[in-house]
């Protein structure tokens, strides 16, 4: 039996050798040593291939199930189970090229992965002082973003991390560039830059280390990566994606002339208002001024001591005539006191008489006997006397 597998196997590879075999990929496997293998159908049949590691490597896209290919292959028997078998050497997707399949397979993996959400991108700067510059150096899509920074924000800094933007392995530079870039303080934002090209020339930013870089940077990415129709896997991952490296500097820095005018424009917003502030608080200060000489302690203790010194006058005016009643009421009642006091009596001629012995005012004729000793009080003096007799008046 091994003979005869050896043998068809040697003319299998002998008469057909490598041919061009067209089918859909059915249980693909991928086995640890990085070799794939998996079953190439076609409504007619199906047959079992392989795809070895080193052939796997070059691959720009992944195969996966479904998916109809074209492979180039050597024609042989696997003797082990006595199978027919595809070597396979090359590999092309039918209908689509291998380039734009492995976009559309890593735009799905990073998209399900959250690279590409809104939520994720940041905004950027209005005022950056210091731009960081991916690029080639001695690219034109550089030297546009130099000339229009020194036209439109000559105040920012521009930081350039030179690297090659196509070719084996320029992946990698670039995800260095942007690594290199991220890790330097004072830098506000970075622009991912290079000239339009071919899906091939563009490849590198068609990339997962890119993508990856570009989503770990500290600051926000700007990307602007070959002509406007073109977008690449870097463009989906970055926080703001131009149309030209000459869009992306004029998204990333603000125009002078534009900040100027508008500088202007508030300046004289601000006048203005500062004017019609003064002017109202001008108006202001005058009610307020006016209301407080109303209300001041000053103006109120004024009208108080107006009011206090009409009272006073009044209670002065009062009082004296008051006094001046009084006065006259008192001469009124001294006037009738004067005409009933016993001076005044005294004064009309008569007298009071006393008895000297006990000083009795005598009365009548019974109260003193002749040889009593009396006193006389008259108007001016006191007169000493004896009674000599006593007298009716009946008898004079």
């Amino acid at each position: 039996m091994g003979d005869l597998l050896a043998g068809v196997r040697a003319l299998l590879e002998e008469r057909v050798g490598r041919i061009w075999v067209a089918g859909e990929i059915s249980n693909l496997h991928r086995a640890g040593s990085g070799h794939v293998y998996f079953t190439l159908k076609d409504e007619r049949g199906q047959v079992r291939a392989a795809l070895f590691r080193s052939a796997s490597r070059r691959l720009a896209f992944e195969p996966e199930n479904g998916l109809e290919v074209i492979v180039y292959a050597d024609v042989t028997i696997y003797e082990a189970r006595g199978d027919l078998q595809l070597i396979v050497r090359e590999i092309e997707p039918r209908g689509v090229g291998a380039l734009q399949l492995a976009f559309e397979q890593l735009r799905r993996r990073l998209e399900a992965e959250g690279l590409f959400d809104a939520a994720r991108k940041r905004g950027l700067p209005r005022l950056p002082t210091c731009l960081g510059v991916v690029a080639s150096a001695t690219s034109a899509a550089l030297r546009d973003v130099l000339q229009i920074a020194a036209r439109r924000f000559p105040a920012a800094r521009i930081l350039i991390s030179p690297t090659r933007v196509q070719g084996e392995g320029a992946e990698l530079e670039i995800a260095a560039a942007l690594d290199a870039l991220a890790g330097q303080e004072g830098i506000d934002a970075v622009l991912l830059v290079r000239g339009g090209g071919s899906l091939e020339d563009l490849q590198a930013f068609n990339s997962e280390a890119v993508a990856r870089a570009i989503v770990r940077s500290r600051v926000p990415v700007v990307t602007g990566v070959g002509h406007e129709v073109d977008v690449t896997i870097a463009d989906l991952a970055a926080d703001l994606r131009a149309p030209t490296p000459s869009a992306a500097a004029e998204l990333a820095l603000p125009d002078r002339a534009v900040l100027w005018a508008l500088l202007v424009r508030d300046f004289q917003r601000a006048r203005r208002a500062l004017a019609a502030l003064t002017d109202e608080a001008a108006a202001l200060l005058a009610r307020e001024r006016d209301a407080l000489r109303t209300l001041a302690p000053t103006a109120r203790l004024l009208a108080r001591r107006e009011r206090l010194t009409a009272g006073a006058h009044s209670l002065a005016r009062a009082a004296q005539a008051r006094l001046e009643r009084a006065r006259a009421g008192v001469a009124e009642l001294a006037g009738r006191l004067e005409s009933l006091s016993p001076l005044a009596v005294l004064a009309r001629g008569y007298a009071i008489v006393r008895r000297a012995s006990d000083g009795a005012i005598v009365r009548g004729v019974g109260d003193v006997a002749p040889g009593d000793r009396v006193s006389l009080r008259v108007a001016e003096a006191e007169l000493l006397a004896a009674v000599e007799g006593v007298r009716g008046l009946s008898q004079v």
